[in-house]
């Protein structure tokens, strides 16, 4: 299965940004498969672990734009629980945006354990979507980065960069981040414009 995501605007924000909000050039595995879980209506993030995801951009590198915002700090204590802060707490920050992303999908549901597969779920939620439940716009990174919509990739949509995995690569993105202790499993990439089968998938762990 090879899908097409179009996203006008969007966001990556890097694990180490912090007032300053830079963002990953390109989306990472583990965005991409929050999308699908997001897709298909699945709460469980351990699902479908297993899975291979391999992920290309149409067109040249998406521009980035800086643009700022104003932002509120907050004091997270229990003597402020439910206080708003006051105007003297908000300052300018800058953030980085990603405009005009397009996205190619390929999945792989080989390996996954469960019987039920991502793949299979996917293909169901494009082609009967009333059947499916879930909540909240279909976003590609943060909650107000919407996409303009999720279908089958077509041959006249565009010639495709593919990430592959390369540990000399100048790409790094994040596979998986564990919730609980908050590490991260990270994977140096770089593209290239044919599908290599060996190295452009990644295993969602």
């Amino acid at each position: 299965m090879q899908l097409y995501i179009d996203c006008p605007c969007t966001s990556f924000p890097r694990n180490f940004a912090r007032d300053y909000k830079e963002t990953y050039r390109y989306p990472p595995p583990s965005t991409i498969y929050g999308l699908l879980l997001s897709l298909v209506g699945e709460v469980d993030i351990n699902k479908h672990q297993g899975v291979k995801l391999a992920i290309g951009i149409i067109g040249g590198d998406p521009p980035i734009s800086r643009i700022l915002r104003k932002q509120r700090h907050h004091k997270y204590s229990k003597q402020n629980l439910g206080t708003y802060s006051t105007s003297q707490f908000s300052k300018p920050n800058y953030h980085e945006l990603l405009t005009d992303l397009k996205v190619v999908v390929r999945i792989d549901s080989n390996k996954e354990a469960g019987t039920v597969k991502l793949a299979d779920r996917v293909a169901r939620a494009l082609s009967t979507p009333a059947q499916i439940t879930r909540f909240g716009g279909l976003s590609l990174g943060e909650s107000w980065a919407l996409v303009n919509g999720i279908r089958p990739y077509r041959d006249n949509d565009g010639s495709i960069h593919w990430l592959i995995r390369d540990n000399r690569g100048l790409i790094s993105l994040p596979i998986w981040i564990d919730r609980q202790s908050g590490r991260g499993t990270f994977q140096r990439f770089r593209l290239v414009d044919e599908f290599d089968e060996e190295a452009c998938w990644v295993t969602i762990p």
